[in-house]
């Protein structure tokens, strides 16, 4: 027996270095086994890449060779590695917790409720979208404001919201010096919501003349948030909300530095606000691109490079949280809080899983918040300073995502910048046209929303909550993943209350288990996401037997489930049998090579469940 000397770990040295071209003969063995492709070397490798939004890919191997420009150090220009050099280590990121119940005495208990358990800022919607300006000392009644970084967001109603927060400061004798937070200004966000620009040339003036009046009283305070929200929630791709959200934090510049402030304090004034989503290397790279491209941004205005450094606020992707199964949203929230904290976020908001419900109850508010304590105590996520760095994967996903987003930056800047482009049409068009790309992989779920285009379950009674203020609208939309399978389990609600029954479809299953599962199991699966109820009977070609599996399912659609040899052998007998029975549409799980006799339509992986589900509560005769 060979004994290993004690020093070190020598097994792998007594192997062969492997190179990239055997590991892709390996590939191409694999692909012509399972039939893909045909592809060899680079071909083959480029057959197991996957298409992400922005035009980029995704390959399966990253290696030395990928890796993208030097990234340097956290805390020093391009900032891509953080903002400064100790990221989240000391202390975690900013656990910030929002609040707009307009029961301002119940929104005080859960303000305090938050701050006593695990939150350290707070995110205060005001005004008519939450909680009334003039109650804001009531909401922040015990609240340690010397402790509690208090951020704004009052839309239209800014100033007076300032003003209020400012009233609160003096009369309990809050130190300037040590005020923290975000006034919470962001016109053309408000432009971007609304539509309505009338009055965004006075509101930009106003912004920075409190700036230039307050910034060196308040150190601590800024006036400005650059809210990439509007353009995530209208549909928007990341390279999209990173391109508008450089536009407009370049329009902030332009008018604070002619309202009499350095390049350095204007830099100081603004916070980026951005979506955290549960694809989780791409929200890594998202933020990581953002700080490099703010940091050239504030070079090439002239800044000293300190002022480059991006103050980031994460928020868990609204667009991504279901109304149905809503439990599922506690594990999107996780993985993108992950995702915020690993990509150097300093401010991570995660928004309860009721939060598509309505206002989120206590026990909502206690998971998010304790998401971040978990990950930041338990899992020590915070331990390391960027913990993403160095993994060719993510540093060349976050160039690539960084290039995109300057070119569409640069094409805002071509239609005279931010406000130009959202009074003009153009932002609005571009996240047209992505949300129509990615409406239709949702449609075909290639894009699959769990508990809902998959693994739905239509038992489960639904989550209520009190009605959340309304929020502005009239300017760009508000999407959310789940609308169009939203709007079908309606359609089933609609019927379940009025008549007592759902819509129906019954899976007509041949053959033994094991021929008809697989299939069947798909099948329930693609209807219930349209709160289409299955009922599977073991059916043969026998007409008495098929009517009387017909009249127990109480409906006349049929999907007829089983493996290509018992279509062969069975399938155009049993579809005759079902029509004669009355049934109206007759419907095959899978695409064998010939159309049995009887046969509709064949329902398979890929197609557009949605157009197809339509269709069948259409048939059905679901309003």
């Amino acid at each position: 027996m060979t004994v290993l000397p004690d020093d070190g770990l020598p097994l792998a040295a007594e192997f062969p270095d492997v190179t990239r071209e055997q590991w892709q003969r390996l590939v191409e063995g694999v692909l012509r086994k399972t039939g893909t492709s045909e592809a060899t070397g680079v071909a083959a490798e480029d057959a197991l890449s996957t298409e992400i939004e922005d035009g980029l890919r995704t390959s399966p191997l990253y290696t030395a060779d990928d890796s993208a420009q030097p990234i340097g150090f956290p805390g020093f220009p391009p900032y891509l590695r953080g903002s400064v050099p100790e990221g989240n280590v000391l202390s975690g990121w900013d656990v910030r917790q929002q609040h707009r119940r307009p029961d301002a005495r119940h929104s005080n208990e859960a303000v305090l409720a938050d701050l006593e358990n695990g939150v350290s800022s707070l995110w205060l919607v005001l005004g008519r979208a939450g909680i009334d300006i003039a109650e804001l000392p009531t909401v922040l009644e015990g609240v340690y404001l010397d402790l509690a970084p208090v951020v704004l967001d009052a839309g239209a109603d800014f100033e007076a919201a300032a003003q209020a927060l400012l009233r609160v400061y003096a009369e309990r004798d809050v130190p300037p010096s040590v005020a923290a937070g975000n006034l919470g200004a962001d016109p053309l966000g408000l432009l971007a919501r609304t539509g309505d620009g009338d009055n965004t040339a006075v509101q930009l003036a106003t912004a920075a003349d409190w700036a230039r009046r307050h910034g060196r009283t308040y150190p601590g305070l800024r006036t400005l948030t650059v809210d990439a929200l509007p353009y995530h929630e209208a549909g928007g791709s990341p390279a999209e909300e990173l391109g508008c959200s450089l536009a407009t934090g370049v329009a902030y510049l332009r008018q604070l530095t002619e309202a009499g402030l350095s390049i350095a304090e204007a830099c100081a004034q603004l916070e980026f606000r951005y979506a955290a989503t549960a694809d989780q290397f791409v929200t890594i790279a998202k933020l990581r691109a953002a700080r490099r491209l703010w940091a050239r941004v504030a070079e090439v205005c002239g800044a000293e490079p300190a002022a480059g450094a991006q103050r980031q606020h994460a928020v868990t992707s609204p667009v991504m949280m279901t109304r149905r199964d809503p439990w599922v949203n506690m594990l999107r929230t996780t993985v993108a809080s992950l995702a915020a904290g690993v990509g150097g976020a300093d401010s991570v908001t995660v928004l309860p899983f009721d939060h598509a419900a309505g206002l989120p109850d206590a026990f909502a508010r206690r998971i998010a918040r304790n998401t971040s304590t978990i990950l930041v105590e338990e899992s020590h996520v915070a331990r390391v300073i960027d913990p993403a760095g160095g993994s060719w994967y993510v540093e060349r996903l976050t160039d690539e995502l960084a290039r995109a987003a300057w070119g569409w930056f640069q094409e805002i800047e071509r239609a005279g910048g931010q406000e130009s482009a959202l009074r003009d049409g153009v932002v609005r068009e571009r996240l047209d046209r992505t949300w129509r790309r990615r409406r239709d992989e949702l449609a075909h779920r290639r894009e699959p929303i769990t508990g809902v285009s998959e693994f739905p379950f239509l038992a489960e009674e639904p989550v209520r909550r009190d009605a959340a203020p309304e929020e502005a609208g009239g300017g760009l939309p508000r999407v959310r993943r789940d609308e169009a399978y939203e709007a079908l389990r309606a359609r089933s609600d609609g019927q379940l209350a009025a008549t007592g029954a759902r819509p129906k479809v019954l899976l007509a299953a041949l053959g033994p288990a094991a021929a008809y599962t697989g299939r069947a199991t798909f099948a329930a699966n693609l209807f219930q996401a349209g709160g289409i109820e299955p009922v599977r009977e073991e059916v043969t070609a026998e007409p008495t037997a098929v009517a009387d599996a017909l009249k127990r399912s109480g409906t006349t659609v049929v999907c007829l489930c089983s493996s290509d040899r018992v279509y062969g052998e069975q399938a155009e007998a049993v579809a005759e049998a079902f029509r004669a029975a009355g049934a109206r549409r007759v419907f095959l799980a899978g695409r064998p090579e010939q159309r049995p006799a009887g046969v509709d339509e064949f329902i398979v992986a890929g197609g557009d469940a949605v157009t197809f589900l339509t269709g069948v509560l259409d048939e059905l005769g679901v309003a």
